[in-house]
């Protein structure tokens, strides 16, 4: 389904482009396709498909609220309506309208917040999301996603216009590293194997991926083969990939550009504690806000370098047995 690349290395586009490519292909596939922005059309990319598809193109205006029942009433009668804002506003402001008008009326949604965590950079801590994916899959029914690359951005686009639900996509606008050969596909809801090792596992989601394969390459040196899985989908999570690492490695590691509380960490120490206990180490942003900075110093402070990665992967390893 998959391939990977061999060298880690930035894309030529970024997200955005890629996003509105893919937009643009499915709106000329289907009728049904439109689309809603709180504003901020030019930021993720969309001014050509807004140009190409006016009667399907709506700009709500700095009202995130009322576009999220717009969307409801939309998929109501029939229309495929995916949703765009800044990470925070997509979920801290509409959490009441995701619930109700969306996912407790059982609509169909696509919900894209962009520059997660640390992603949004200078914007600074009033736009740096680190628990939108904890609100979201704290709601019933809702699918959480978070493409790795381009690759796999194109992949669960397609799949979610052709999906019902409520689905939340954590997107970043810049470029991203290519994980992930041309043509990939992926399953929602399976982790993505990117590296065998025997002695811990690091699952690893968004912009972590990468400095998980780095830090695996640290580790290496050191003796400890560390495998690698990408947890794309925060929900549902895979289950069965948490429980079979845990059986083989006997230490896991989760990697997150969010919170430790509610996100993958969580989702990861919620299925260890049902099935299979080992240690768990978890490497993500620790209770507190985001700042203005660029994303490798923001990193650092916040300690999500592959080497924080490394170093928790030595403790989880420590601790077996």
């Amino acid at each position: 389904m998959y391939q990977t690349e061999k060298v880690l290395a930035e894309e030529t586009k970024e997200m955005r482009a890629v996003f509105a490519e893919v937009m643009e292909e499915l709106a000329q596939q289907d009728g049904r396709v439109v689309y809603l922005d709180a504003d901020i059309i030019n930021s993720i990319g969309m001014t050509g498909f807004w140009k190409a598809h006016p009667e399907r193109t709506v700009n709500c205006g700095i009202q995130e609220a009322n576009m999220i029942g717009a969307a409801a009433g939309m998929s109501a009668t029939g229309l495929i309506p995916f949703v765009h804002t800044f990470g925070p506003f997509a979920t801290r402001r509409v959490m009441d309208q995701v619930f109700l008008s969306a996912a407790y009326a059982k609509l169909n949604v696509r919900i894209i917040g962009s520059d997660p965590g640390v992603t949004a950079s200078t914007n600074g801590g009033t736009h740096m999301p680190f628990e939108d994916m904890g609100m979201m899959r704290c709601i019933p029914e809702v699918t959480v996603l978070e493409p790795t690359d381009s690759v796999m951005l194109s992949d669960l686009l397609r799949q979610t216009k052709d999906s019902y639900g409520v689905f939340y996509i954590r997107l970043s606008r810049k470029k991203a590293e290519k994980i992930y050969a041309d043509g990939s596909t992926f399953e929602i809801g399976k982790a993505a194997k990117l590296r065998e090792g025997s002695d811990v596992t690091i699952f690893a989601t968004g912009i972590s991926v990468a400095d998980s394969l780095r830090a695996a390459e640290l580790l290496e040196r050191e003796g400890i083969r560390a495998a690698v899985s990408n947890i794309f989908t925060i929900k549902p999570v895979d289950r069965e990939a948490i429980a079979e690492a845990a059986k083989t490695t006997g230490a896991i590691v989760t990697a997150e550009n969010h919170s430790i509380l509610n996100g993958l960490g969580s989702a990861v120490a919620e299925v260890l504690t049902e099935t299979v206990c080992c240690p768990l180490e978890r490497v993500g942003v620790r209770d507190r806000f985001g700042e203005v900075g660029d994303v490798a110093y923001l990193k650092r402070v916040l300690h999500l370098t592959a080497e924080d990665i490394a170093a928790a992967a030595r403790r989880a390893v420590a601790r077996k047995g």
